[in-house]
């Protein structure tokens, strides 16, 4: 051990509020718990090393220091024009965020999010009220129109042009999810924006109209843009088959349906929705009091929207770090892929969130299933000084 370092840091430990041990530098902590650099021995020359304290030290430097991993959606400035409003999280403004981007998106009676397509990022959407109308257009010039209610979802790949239009005398909300946490409002590619940037000939040439026509388009980007009223009598469809469709019922398919103790959770992946290839999402409701148990998501990241209620997340991310975080309505949240985390309804009434995946296949692990398959001996061996009653309890 090195005295000089000892004798700079003091050699105190203290017992914290919590009961652990705690120490008033790293320097001091590693002294305590590493061992120095070679011991162990090299390649097929190894030896055993004088054991150590029951549980290891976590040097907070070889671990990147745990996130933050809550944000305000609903809180963050819209992004206004004549038809409605729009509100992102994107990794700009939530650092954690690198796979997954968040926009709530409202639309006044008769307005409509103009014709464009997104480059880097697929999207997912979910109607919390109202009903809309989408179009959309796929490389071989197929194009599909589909009305949408509460509860519906869909979702357009990387790259097609879609466009959505309020349907009805209500306004219409919905949360929209991106798989890429980079993706923005700002960065959509949309044909107002397209048209007033192109010279007038091209145009011209490209619809086979005179130049000065285009005097009377847009001057950039509408957005969303305000509008006369569509009857939704008049709001006529061109669905395609249920196997190819761009729109999945989450709330009426019971394919969706994976309810487990204390809650309900409606999910759409890839098997239940075929043209959703690269996310997976629902609508997931906690009763006061419980929780979705201790798991962790093995080949996706997560994102949750905060739609009513107060929530609270654990999130465990390895190397002695955890974070606790408590969520109210527009929140959202971003879990990284493999961390593992809880959430619990602490709140007085249902909680609601909205959850979405960037992989068509969903896949997770409860820890409780975790253990209950592992020999009682290894349970033993990891717990060291739990009464085995208790394990036994844990293992079911």
């Amino acid at each position: 051990m090195l005295t000089t370092r000892r004798g700079f840091i003091g050699s105190a430990a203290a017992i914290g509020a919590s009961g652990m041990v705690t120490f008033r530098s790293v320097a001091e902590a590693q002294d305590k718990y590493m061992s120095k650099a070679g011991e162990g021995g090299f390649g097929r020359q190894v030896q055993p090393i004088q054991g150590g304290d029951k549980v290891a030290y976590h040097d907070p430097k070889d671990v990147a220091e745990m996130p933050d991993f809550r944000f305000s959606l609903d809180g963050n400035k819209p992004k206004v024009t004549s038809g409605g409003w729009a509100k992102e999280a994107t990794v700009h403004q939530f650092p954690i965020s690198k796979g997954i981007a968040g926009v709530h998106m409202y639309l006044n009676p008769g307005a409509s999010r103009e014709l464009h397509w997104h480059a880097i990022a697929a999207e997912w959407a979910f109607v919390i009220d109202g009903h809309c109308q989408t179009m959309v257009i796929e490389p071989s010039g197929a194009s599909e129109i589909n009305n949408f209610g509460p509860g519906d979802l869909w979702y357009f790949a990387k790259g097609h042009g879609h466009s959505i239009q309020t349907i009805g005398d209500k306004p219409c909300h919905f949360i929209l999810s991106f798989d890429n946490g980079a993706f923005s409002e700002h960065g959509t590619f949309s044909i107002t924006d397209w048209v007033d940037v192109t010279p007038k000939e091209m145009l011209a040439m490209n619809f086979g109209l005179p130049k000065d026509v285009f005097d009377a388009f847009p001057k950039g980007e509408t957005y969303i843009q305000s509008g006369p009223i569509i009857k939704t009598s008049d709001a006529l469809e061109a669905p395609w088959p249920k196997e190819s469709t761009h729109k999945f019922q989450l709330l009426k398919d019971n394919r969706a349906n994976r309810d487990f103790d204390g809650g309900t959770f409606r999910l759409a992946t890839v098997d239940e929705f075929p043209a959703q290839k690269t996310m997976s999402g629902g609508l997931m409701v906690l009763k006061p009091g419980q929780m979705r148990k201790l798991h962790w998501n093995v080949n996706a990241n997560e994102w949750h929207y905060y739609l009513k209620g107060k929530g609270q997340v654990a999130l465990f991310g390895s190397g002695g770090r955890g974070k606790v975080a408590e969520f109210n309505p527009g929140d959202v949240a971003y879990i990284p892929q493999g961390f593992g985390h809880a959430i619990k309804n602490v709140g007085t009434e249902d909680l609601e969130i909205i959850q979405t995946w960037d992989n068509g296949k969903f896949e997770e692990i409860d820890l409780d299933q975790w253990v209950k398959a592992s020999p009682s001996y290894l349970v033993s061996n990891n717990f060291a000084g739990v009464p085995s009653s208790t394990l036994a309890k844990m293992k079911g």
